[in-house]
């Protein structure tokens, strides 16, 4: 039996990829176990065997993060891996005190070891956050990149919340799709703005796979990435988005920090919400961690698509989920989009909140007067309709990316808030891409 045992502190995404690439084929360590943490109805699953490999022929056990102590102890753990995203530094170390008092040693892989290599130009967008604004950026920056002619294949940072198996390798084109896939509600946020777009978007687990297939048949590879991660592919150019609302977190998350460190260029989004000295702030705080990238300033504009209908209206607000819940946000871009747009009053959701959204709240009382639209499973996705349905509102403000509407029947009109990625200063973030273009293998050219 090898001497190094493995317990992998996870989230269903950079656990499994760090697996994959590291320890997967490796004979003198042997992964006893991830742990389960951020996502609902992760824990209590195995890593299949089929992805495992032949050296884990009855997979590996998926156990809640919870069991950190028992199972070190039980399964006699001499390594903890941290793999996932958007947490504070101090939270970081408390769960790393408990592997140490465990008698663990505590791991971090870093980019170099984790990164997939390309053959084609990749082009990351990270955050030292959670909704800063990265799909929009990667969105603005699939478009421009068509228009110069490149096939484009958006990567997205895993969201394997599903039959691990059959998420092995996804490529999404249509919604018919994503209907194929049964993809959930955080999916849906990310994956349906790129397919609008005209992106192809590549997800799933095995990463070697997917970089794979998405470099036969695109001519630049955009990692759009998750939380607050660094990339698994190695990028040419690593664009990473702040955020102006948020001063004072530029290196205080894990692994924010590290991302903003490695960042060839710094966009600090939502310039035109934030208070000036909150936004020049954090112009500072950026240029202080990364000296040597350029910082770009960029607005996240919001609009709604029938305002007549909001104004002088009882609303309810339905934000994207992550942004609010672990990302730490009290409320986004519905909220600035209702209040704008005269709504008469915003209706608080707890008032009418199914037991499961509830629950959600007391897990994230940091929330305001919005509801965070998560639907990880059918259960939660049902309690999330029979909140709005019975809500007190007249009019539903909807600025989660994906069509709500079209996944559960709502009993009130809707209206969509949308919001897209603008310069607002100098450098614009057009020119320097434009500038790592130039000289790029012609459109066409895939290997």
């Amino acid at each position: 039996m090898p001497a190094v045992r493995i317990l992998i502190l996870g989230a269903a995404g950079r656990d499994f990829h760090n697996f994959n690439v590291l320890y997967r084929d490796d004979p003198g360590a042997t992964v006893v176990a991830f742990t389960a943490a951020q996502i609902p109805g992760i824990s209590g699953r195995r890593y299949p065997p089929s992805l495992a490999g032949p050296r884990y022929p009855e997979g590996i056990p998926i156990e809640d993060e919870a069991n950190l102590e028992a199972l070190c102890r039980r399964e006699r753990v001499t390594h903890v891996v941290f793999a996932y995203s958007d947490v504070s530094h101090a939270e970081v170390m408390h769960l790393a005190s408990r592997a140490l008092a465990a008698g663990a040693d505590v791991v971090f892989p870093g980019p170099d070891r984790t990164m997939l290599s390309a053959r084609i130009p990749v082009v990351a967008i990270s955050a030292i956050r959670t909704g800063c604004g990265k799909s929009q950026t990667a969105r603005w920056l699939g478009r421009r990149l068509r228009a110069r002619g490149f096939r484009v294949a958006v990567l997205r940072h895993p969201m394997a919340y599903g039959d691990l198996e059959r998420q092995r390798v996804q490529r999404f084109a249509t919604g018919a799709d994503l209907d194929a896939a049964g993809c959930t509600v955080e999916e849906r946020e990310e994956y349906e703005p790129h397919l609008a777009a005209g992106n192809v978007v590549f997800a799933g687990v095995d990463y070697a796979a997917i970089v794979a297939l998405a470099q036969r048949e695109a001519d630049v590879i955009v990692w759009d990435g998750g939380n607050n991660d660094f990339p698994f592919v190695r990028p040419d150019l690593h664009i990473v988005v702040a955020d102006a609302l948020r001063p004072g977190q530029a290196a205080a998350y894990h692994p924010g920090e590290a991302v903003l460190r490695m960042a060839d260029v710094v966009v600090v989004n939502k310039v035109d919400v934030a208070a000036a000295a909150d936004a020049e702030g954090v112009v500072d705080e950026v240029r202080a961690v990364n000296p040597r990238a350029p910082v770009v300033r960029a607005a996240s504009p919001v609009r709604l698509d029938d305002p007549g209908r909001v104004r002088g209206r009882r609303v309810l607000v339905v934000e994207d989920g992550p942004t609010l819940t672990h990302g730490g946000m009290a409320w986004g871009a519905g909220f600035v989009a209702a209040t704008r747009g005269g709504a008469a009053a915003v209706v608080d959701p707890r008032e009418s909140a199914h037991p499961d959204i509830l629950a959600v709240f007391a897990r994230y009382p940091h929330i305001g007067r919005v509801l965070p639209a998560v639907g990880y499973g059918a259960a939660q996705l049902e309690a999330l309709r029979d909140t709005i349905n019975g809500s007190a509102a007249e009019v539903v403000v909807a600025a989660t990316p994906m069509d709500l509407a079209s996944l559960i029947r709502i009993t009130k009109p809707v209206v969509r808030a949308r919001y897209e990625y603008a310069d607002a200063g100098e450098p614009t973030l057009g020119a320097l891409v434009d500038r790592f273009l130039a000289g790029r293998a012609a459109p066409g050219a895939c290997p």
